[in-house]
């Protein structure tokens, strides 16, 4: 039994990824996923389920997370027979006649033996009973916009059947079917685009089909043709899984339930410059991230790289272990289980702020002042990465975080949460305070800030630490800088243009995590450059290495237009220091 199974599961993903490849995607295909919902019946318990007429109720099930019906894995066949399909997510159409397709939708009704919430005609509430004890079908509700009736004639009439579907609470984010049009493949070979943009709007395209894909180019299988309209805000949702100890995953198959899956992005398969190709000409589109501060700077980049314009606001979901920007712009530090739907209510009400960008490069040995170091094993001669969005450090800080980072890429299995990167960190980071790695960090550096040389500045608090920030919060919330200002320093702000450079010592480090201001504030600039004359640890956003002697410069790149999570309904702060 257990081989067959495992020989369906494995047929069924290979003519799922075949289909993709041969363009063959089909709009009512339902999104199977493992459930342990094992005490869910069978959506065809009631029409002769071969499963459970066989194995009493036993055998492997699958889920749908785009319209939730649990059947066994053995009927899915049959319930192909049936014709019950999934809501549809795109439509079929041609080159001249794809404005011919329906603008208005139809609703998607699924039997349901368990539903919560009450009847939209009588108001009542549905009878609460275990699924395994009933097979009574208790309610009829609809896939898109969560509409559900008592199975009775007196709630559910014939004209339900009839009604255009409004997509319910969520219509202003949600791209509709009719607005994303397949064409015809004889129609359409002389237009030539990337391979993986024809077949991006699967949302279960694996990185091996992906793979075979972008061996040859393929014609353009879809085109989006968005009804403009100034109250939608269409939303695209990019999901990191690899983020937050397997939150990803899961979330992927919430935003299924509650959107249009063709709008779903799962990182690991689909790059979000692939995505955001073919939703490029869609008015008012919004981006909701998920995932830490590097999954935001990837795409962040993706958009620099398109030139979008006008630049869609990107709001963020937190999964990462610091999430400063989100912090920064009221999103909280992770997700903590939150009702999906409340937090696109909060995406929806969010509003629009511009956060700066730098350009942050770093090569080459350093010469002139300071002593002379050797480079030290293991260094590199670049940073990885070019563009910072929340800070650069080098000396003790990055130093723990590089300790963290290789310790994670030898074990990941040891860092599957937040919490347990977070006590890690706290170990780490106790035991240099202690050694007093980066004493001498001073020794090694030289800093400049808008041409001017800050040495006997830096020289002078012996820093075992150097931070220039971009955004107010660092390390998972704290406030280096601080709130208050005084006549020699600028209130901080994120879309000033200015950097905010703060120096450190081991204690003053430790007491920042405890919530102190404890830093030194050295400067504010525009342009700042570093020179260091040994390998040192350095960070960018989180990214760490071990950089050889090098010359970093950073200085503006550009503004982000990001989406700020309103703490109070009908506020419309711009973001702030703290």
């Amino acid at each position: 039994m257990h081989s067959f199974i495992h020989f369906f599961i494995r047929s069924f993903i290979h003519s799922f990824i075949r289909s993709l490849i041969q363009d063959t995607a089909v709009t009512n295909d339902h999104i199977w996923i493992s459930t342990n919902a094992s005490g869910d019946t069978c959506y065809l318990a009631d029409i002769e389920c071969s499963v459970c007429l066989c194995l009493c109720k036993s055998g492997f099930r699958k889920k749908c997370a785009s319209c939730k019906i649990v059947v066994h894995v053995g009927c899915i066949p049959k319930l192909d027979q049936m014709i019950f399909k999934c809501k549809p997510t795109f439509c079929e159409g041609s080159h001249r006649n794809y404005r011919e397709n329906p603008t208005t939708m139809r609703h998607h009704w699924v039997h349901r033996r368990r539903q919560d919430g009450k009847c939209s005609k009588c108001g009542k509430s549905f009878p609460q009973r275990f699924s395994f004890q009933n097979k009574e079908i208790v309610a009829i509700g609809c896939s898109w916009c969560k509409m559900a009736y008592h199975n009775k004639i007196t709630c559910f009439t014939m004209s339900c059947l009839e009604e255009c579907c409004s997509l319910g609470e969520h219509s202003r984010i949600i791209i509709p079917p009719f607005w994303i049009i397949k064409l015809p493949k004889k129609r359409s070979t002389h237009l030539r685009v990337s391979s993986s943009s024809s077949s991006l709007l699967s949302p279960l395209l694996t990185s091996s089909s992906s793979s075979s894909l972008s061996a040859s180019p393929s014609y353009k299988s879809f085109i989006v043709k968005p009804l403009p309209s100034p109250h939608n805000l269409p939303l695209l949702v990019f999901i990191n899984p690899k983020s937050g100890g397997n939150q990803g995953c899961k979330l992927v198959n919430k935003f299924f339930w509650y959107l249009n899956p063709r709008q779903v992005f799962d990182l690991t398969k689909t790059k979000p410059q692939t995505a955001l190709e073919l939703y490029q000409k869609v008015p008012n589109l919004r981006i909701l991230t998920c995932g830490g501060d590097g999954t935001v700077g990837w795409v962040l980049s993706a958009i620099d790289h398109l030139q979008l314009q006008p630049h869609p606001p990107v709001a963020i979901l937190p999964l990462g272990t610091g999430n400063d920007m989100a912090r920064t712009l009221n999103w909280g530090g992770g997700y903590t289980d939150e009702p999906v739907s409340k937090i696109l209510s909060s995406v929806e009400e969010a509003v629009s702020v511009l956060v700066d960008r730098c350009n942050i490069g770093g090569g080459g040995s350093s010469g002139g002042c300071g002593n002379s170091g050797s480079s030290g094993g293991g260094s590199v001669t670049k940073l990885p990465l070019n563009v910072m969005n929340n800070y650069f450090s080098i000396g003790a800080d990055a130093n723990v975080t590089l300790e963290f980072h290789e310790s994670r890429e030898a074990k990941p299995e040891k860092f599957n949460s937040r919490f347990k990167n977070k006590m890690f960190y706290a170990g780490v980071g106790g035991i240099d305070i202690l050694k007093r790695s980066w004493k001498d960090l001073t020794e090694y550096i030289c800093l400049e800030c808008d041409g001017q040389n800050m040495d006997s500045i830096v020289k002078h608090s012996k820093f075992h630490c150097l931070l220039f920030l971009n955004i107010p919060k660092y390390a998972a919330g704290t406030n280096p800088w601080g709130n208050s200002s005084s006549s020699n320093f600028r209130q901080q702000k994120p879309d000033d243009g200015y950097l905010e450079v703060v120096g450190f010592t081991a204690a003053s480090l430790a007491s920042l995590q405890m919530g102190a201001h404890s830093g030194v504030r050295v400067t504010q600039c525009q342009k700042a450059c570093v020179k260091t004359f040994k390998s040192m640890p350095v960070q960018v956003d989180g990214e760490p290495c071990r950089l050889s002697p090098s010359t970093i410069t950073i200085e503006r790149r550009n503004q982000a237009c990001m989406l700020q999570k309103l703490k109070n309904r009908g506020s419309t702060s711009s973001v702030q220091s703290g």
